[in-house]
Order: structure tokens, then C-alpha cells, then sequence
């Protein structure tokens, strides 16, 4: 934990001998999600942030995307580096995206795993928004945990992340919530991002399909070919970790 602008951000440096990667975790998860990639990439310095209202982050009011995006160069500025990869999933990687724009000259690589540079889908966040209402009046209600477990993990089990997710206080879900279904679309700018690019997205993904990774990896001018995993949740790099970090790691030590 560190004070950046004033604010308590929440990080751990994991260390390694070689270039550092920033993994930043998907709604509703943190830093803990990129287990399976912590123990893959051990020739790097891996260095997790638990984003706003997520994890050891306190929320703090409402916030955007390129809000945490700063908290994230905040927590480089911190530790002394100066430029690093950043891999993010889901909501990650909207952050991630946004961290490209802001410093461009700081972002040596970039790979995003289930996301979108779209804004949210109006009927979709609709949904998000009486889940939300459900979730703040019930107490998470069982059928709401499985249904939102469904959109992220597929048939993973997951009953450990569903026990953290009841616990997780109105204040701090219901900005992450906002935060989420009301960000601002960056595809139009997504030519602005020059770092090689990798595009990963699995093929039952049910929060985005697989048209919103194909645009993406299309708009970013050193994008690699978009890499699909057959039968892959949103969630992916947690999920299908067998089958990304091949494809992560092959893109990092070219260009990390």
C-alpha cells in the first residue's frame, strides 16, 4: 500500500530479475487473479495493483478508468520505473488502454485479454445496473453471484471469488459498478497507441463477443494477429491460463 495523489493504492511488487509487467485484474477480482501468470513468468518483475474499490484499493468516491490508469503510473513513479509491459484483463485491460494514451512514451508493450475499447453496451448496462441494485438492496443474492459468476468464469468453479464478492461493501462496489458501464469509449484512438499489441479473446466469452477484440487488435497499429481460445471465458487469463500464457510469454520476451 502507497499513497499516490493523496489516495491509498494498493500493490505488490512481486520482483524478478528481468523487465517489469504490470498485470491489472478484471471487475470484481485483484492482484490474486494472475496467480497462474505469477508463477509462469518468472523471468520477469511482476508488479500487481488492486484497482479502485477492488482489493486492498478503497474506492473513494466515484472515478473513471483513466482515474486508476493514473494510480497505476503513480504506483511506477513509486517504485522508480520508468517504462514497463502492462497486461490486463477485462476491465484491466480498459485500464490498461487508457494507460497507453496518458503515457505512451512509458508503455513498452501491451496485451489485453477480454476487453473492449467500446463503451458499454447500452442494454447491457441496463442489466449491470439492476444487478447492482439487487446486489446493494439483498446482499448479494445467491441466484446474483451465480449469474455474474457465469458471465465471468464460464463453468469454472469459482466459489472462493464468490465467497470474497459477498463480502464486498455497497460503497465500495457501487462506484466500481458506475465506473464500469458508464467508461467513455477509446477505439476511435486506439491508432494513437503505437507499442506492439497482443489481442486475446475466448470464443465463449459472454460479456463481449469476439467482434469487439477483432476491432480492437484492427485499430492498434502494432497489433499482433488476434489470438482466439476456443471454448475461452472471459476471465481469460485465470480461466485458460494453460492456453494463454504461452502466447503471453512468447509476446513479452519479444518485447518487454
Amino acid at each position: 500500500m502507497t499513497l499516490i495523489g493523496g489516495r491509498e493504492v494498493a500493490y505488490t511488487d512481486h520482483g524478478g530479475p528481468g523487465p517489469v509487467v504490470v498485470l491489472l485484474h478484471s471487475f470484481l477480482m485483484d492482484g490474486r487473479m494472475f496467480a497462474p501468470q505469477l508463477a509462469a513468468f518468472e523471468g520477469f518483475r511482476c508488479v500487481t495493483v488492486d484497482e479502485r474499490g477492488h482489493g486492498g484499493t478503497p474506492a473513494g468516491g466515484p472515478f473513471d478508468y483513466w482515474d486508476v490508469a493514473r494510480d497505476v503510473l503513480g504506483v511506477l513513479d513509486h517504485l522508480g520505473v520508468e517504462r514497463a509491459a502492462v497486461v490486463g484483463t477485462s476491465q484491466g485491460g480498459f485500464v490498461a488502454l487508457r494507460l497507453a494514451l496518458l503515457a505512451p512514451a512509458r508503455i513498452r508493450a501491451l496485451a489485453v485479454l477480454g476487453t473492449s475499447a467500446a463503451a458499454e453496451d447500452p442494454a447491457v448496462a441496463a442489466g449491470y445496473r439492476a444487478v447492482l441494485d439487487a446486489w446493494v438492496s439483498g446482499g448479494a443474492p445467491p441466484e446474483v453471484l451465480d449469474g455474474v459468476a457465469r458471465i465471468c468464469f464460464g463453468d469454472f468453479d469459482v466459489a472462493e471469488w464468490k465467497e470474497r464478492w459477498a463480502a464486498v461493501p455497497p460503497a465500495q462496489l457501487t462506484p466500481a459498478m458506475h465506473a464500469l458501464v458508464d467508461r467513455d469509449a477509446v477505439l476511435a484512438r486506439a491508432g494513437e497507441i503505437s507499442c506492439p499489441a497482443l489481442v486475446l479473446h475466448g470464443s465463449a466469452d459472454l460479456a463481449y463477443p469476439v467482434e469487439r477484440a477483432a476491432e480492437l487488435a484492427d485499430a492498434l497499429p502494432a497489433a499482433e494477429p488476434l489470438v482466439v481460445v476456443e471454448g475461452g471465458a472471459h476471465f481469460l487469463s485465470f480461466t485458460d491460463a494453460a492456453a494463454v500464457n504461452p502466447h503471453l510469454l512468447k509476446f513479452l520476451e519479444a518485447h518487454a
